[in-house]
């Protein structure tokens, strides 16, 4: 049996971004920033052009989910403990005695427990899954997406269709 799978990792496949984590129930980072690079694998079977997917509509796909976190302060809103509310045209952020405010269009508000590298991915993976099944019809086999914070430091979540 043969399967494919296609892997895409550009230049461009990147965005900058502020974030913080907390490491444990009481430790929070400082706000800080990463430039993300970001790779994507999908498998599947052949289409009838004899591809996977079209590697130039992946990148484009890919792009626009990048763009939404370009530039953004990434917030997690399903945290335990950090509490983000939106407070009349500002994100208003609070954590133990700590509290940040941001300009709401300058924030990315995701539904993820952390800003993890490894749940950034989960998070990247998820948004690309569903993009190529509303734009392509595709369910690919197979998902990975890779997001890497600085040189050597990256992190992976690979979904998986239901055969």
């Amino acid at each position: 049996m043969r399967t494919f799978h296609i892997r895409i990792a550009d230049n461009d496949l990147v965005f900058s971004a502020a974030h913080f984590i907390t490491l444990a129930p009481e430790n929070c980072e400082r706000l800080h920033g990463h430039n993300y690079r970001v790779a994507a694998e999908v498998e599947g079977p052949l289409d009838a052009q004899q591809c996977v997917v079209d590697f130039i509509v992946l990148r484009e796909l890919l792009r626009s989910i990048l763009a939404e976190l370009d530039h953004r302060v990434l917030l997690a809103t399903e945290h335990p403990t950090i509490c983000v509310a939106d407070a009349g045209g500002e994100i208003e952020v609070r954590f133990a005695n700590r509290r940040w405010a941001f300009p709401r269009g300058d924030c990315a508000l995701l539904p993820i427990a952390n800003t993890t590298a490894e749940l950034m991915a989960e998070y990247v993976a998820k948004q690309l899954r569903d993009a190529l099944k509303s734009r392509l019809k595709l369910r690919p086999k197979r998902l990975r997406v890779e997001v890497e914070e600085c040189f050597g430091l990256s992190a992976a979540c690979e979904l998986r269709s239901r055969a």
